[in-house]
């Protein structure tokens, strides 16, 4: 293919370099001159391990070409990668100028082209800036429309400075945000041959998922390093600590828990937070990031409760009170404390919950109920479609396709839904329903 690179920093030189190993003819665009004296020269704009070979066999090849000329380089192509940098502003946000003005740029290039431009925006962008900012300024300047006389895209890069050439030959995926198919069959035969799964998905989820991702790497740095501290500070082997973290794939690096839901509770999280960020306290550690974690819980939880309020409804039933579907543990169960709250401003409740025998609750979890809904007895219901039928809005903490299946058999319009588990059978429920962050 004809493929244009706009900006030749660490993302868009290495992508330079391989499309052209690859047999593509590439044409590299860039404001500093001094960057494509050096491309022309052979030699690598950025350092990086085994960019001087590859650079120099790519300029050798004849299929590179450089310019500070953004139009002509759009209409002498057929794609066009945009990797140019989205540095932080003074304020935190995002500085935006030099997509903005590329943007602009193109936009009056393709006003001049007869066949459709794919554009591929690879720089990190907050969600909603492909389609909401950029969009309409390539629309205006253009004079065309996504779509038809151009098409937008975006993909995220998971290059890493060190290491990029290789990141680039073998990602974890390939990931391709679009609204049309055409730009993903082009990008397909582009990418296809990469050792991966290339997946389609929507162009917001796409610029999401590369803030997630980036995110996420740095959670796990910081729990590494919080969890170091606290280990030095009681004498333990921080290394051997995290090596036997890490042997567990089931549940530790996994995709368990990694799904959005309710609030955690239970007898063993909230009460091992407390224990760890006690330590820390009385060993002078600072762990902010694992001393954050039970607020960022309690807020999850202030969420339903300001939902489930805003509604305006008395007669509230439970699906559910176990901190977790499977089990009669309610030990701080975000769902008892929801329910406790609920109570304190006057809310009638009906609760179902198949796990619940009060009879046979004993200890800790006995006395943990009977503290904190000392008359839950009265509110307890036998059958599923009881509480429907008592309840004008119901907060779902149950999962399962026998409680999906009652629902959209029992549930009528007139009646509202909070589900906190994601019911596979949304559309099939006469009442509305609403999600907690979804």
């Amino acid at each position: 293919m004809k493929i244009s690179i706009f900006g030749l920093g660490y993302v868009g030189a290495v992508s330079l370099a391989c499309l052209t190993r690859d047999g593509h003819e590439v044409i590299g665009v860039d404001i500093d001159a001094t960057k494509l004296e050096l491309i022309m020269a052979g030699k690598t704009p950025v350092v990086e391990e085994g960019m001087v070979d590859l650079m120099a066999l790519a300029v050798a090849s004849g299929r590179v070409t450089v310019t500070t000329d953004a139009q002509q380089a759009v209409l002498d192509s057929e794609v066009s990668l945009v990797c140019v940098g989205t540095p932080s502003a003074s304020n935190g946000s995002q500085d935006q100028g030099a997509i903005l003005r590329l943007a602009a740029e193109m936009g009056c290039a393709i006003a001049g082209k007869h066949e459709p431009h794919i554009v591929v925006f690879r720089s990190t962008l907050v969600p909603g800036t492909v389609e909401d900012v950029l969009r309409p300024i390539i629309e205006e300047k253009s004079g065309k429309r996504d779509g038809e006389g151009f098409f937008l895209c975006f993909q995220p890069e998971f290059l890493r400075e060190g290491s990029s050439i290789r990141d680039y030959d073998k990602p974890p995926f390939t990931i391709v945000g679009a609204n049309h198919a055409y730009p993903v069959k082009r990008l397909r035969a582009l990418f296809g041959n990469l050792p991966c799964r290339f997946i389609e998905t929507s162009v917001r989820s796409a610029e999401m998922m590369k803030y997630c991702c980036n995110n996420f790497h740095a959670l796990k740095i910081t729990f590494a390093n919080e969890t170091a501290r606290l280990c030095e500070a009681l004498g333990v082997d921080a290394f051997e600590v995290m090596d036997l973290v890490c042997q567990d794939t089931q549940l530790n690096i996994s995709t368990a828990y990694l799904k959005p839901g309710y609030a955690f509770g239970g007898s063993c999280l909230p009460k091992d937070l407390r224990a760890t960020t006690y330590l820390a306290k009385i060993h002078d550690v600072d762990i902010p990031m694992l001393g954050g974690i039970m607020q960022s819980n309690r807020n999850h939880l202030e969420l339903a409760l300001r939902k489930l309020l805003s509604l305006g409804k008395r007669k509230i039933g439970f699906v559910g009170l176990s901190f977790k579907t499977g089990t009669d543990d309610l030990r701080e169960s975000p769902l008892v404390t929801l329910a406790e709250q609920l109570i304190g401003k006057g809310m009638q409740l009906a609760i179902y919950d198949p796990e619940v025998h009060l009879a046979s609750l004993l200890g800790a979890n006995r006395s943990f109920i009977q503290t904190h809904l000392p008359h839950i007895g009265q509110m307890m219901r036998p059958e599923l479609e009881e509480v429907i039928r008592e309840s004008e809005v119901l907060v779902i903490g149950l999962a399962g396709q026998a409680v999906a299946d009652t629902l959209a058999r029992s549930c009528s319009s007139g009646q509202v839904l909070l589900d906190l588990v994601r019911l596979p059978n949304r559309p099939a429920i006469a009442a509305r329903v609403l999600g907690l962050c979804w």
